[in-house]
């Protein structure tokens, strides 16, 4: 079902079309995230800031709702995908930075409120090869993941993994936690024995 992510008719009518057609609703994944203005934070624009936020932080917080109205519950697991740079300020994407921050209160203030029935938990890659992060490596990938420990930028199926983790039964003791990807300031150790 096509939509925008920030629609509320669009989040009740997918959830409601996931109950219809599969019978129930166990796991909701919040995958949006827009970056409107890269560059400092104080000179983004208050609308493309107002979008932003909402995008990546109102919208995932919408379909908690809906998903709850359709039947997530008892067992039911959320997980948010955030970023490393919520965990941290980042140079030139503060405005992607800041909702992604708000998005990790926003898991740990819902596994709060949701516990024991629904676990809440987020994922935060630090930079993952898509076309949404290009501008961050493109033309210079070998440099960027060389200042990671693993030596590589992430892959979406490295996202997946965390995912599928968070939303199965071997995580049914864990919510309100993040698995953060590493930022590539981190220091490099290795441990030998």
């Amino acid at each position: 079902m096509a939509g925008r992510a920030d629609d509320v008719e669009h989040q009740v009518a997918t959830t409601a079309h996931v109950v219809e057609e599969f019978g129930r609703l166990d796991v909701l994944v919040n995958n949006t995230g827009v970056n409107l203005a890269a560059g400092p934070l104080l000179e983004a624009e208050a609308r493309g800031a107002g979008k932003t936020f909402a995008i990546n932080v109102l919208a995932a917080l919408g379909w908690v709702r809906a998903a709850r109205v359709a039947g997530l519950g008892e067992g039911g697991t959320v997980v948010n995908i955030a970023s490393v740079a919520g965990l941290r300020p980042a140079g030139g994407i503060g405005l992607y930075g800041a909702p992604k921050a708000a998005l990790l209160h926003l898991t740990g203030q819902l596994a709060h409120e949701l516990a024991p029935a629904i676990r809440v938990n987020a994922v935060a890659p630090a930079v993952v090869r898509t076309r949404f992060a290009d501008p961050l490596f493109e033309g210079k990938e070998e440099s960027v993941a060389a200042r990671y420990p693993l030596g590589r930028l992430g892959d979406p199926a490295d996202v997946a993994a965390a995912v599928a983790f968070l939303a199965a039964d071997n995580a049914a003791r864990t919510a309100g936690q993040v698995l953060p990807g590493r930022r590539p300031d981190a220091e490099r150790r290795c441990v030998s024995r």
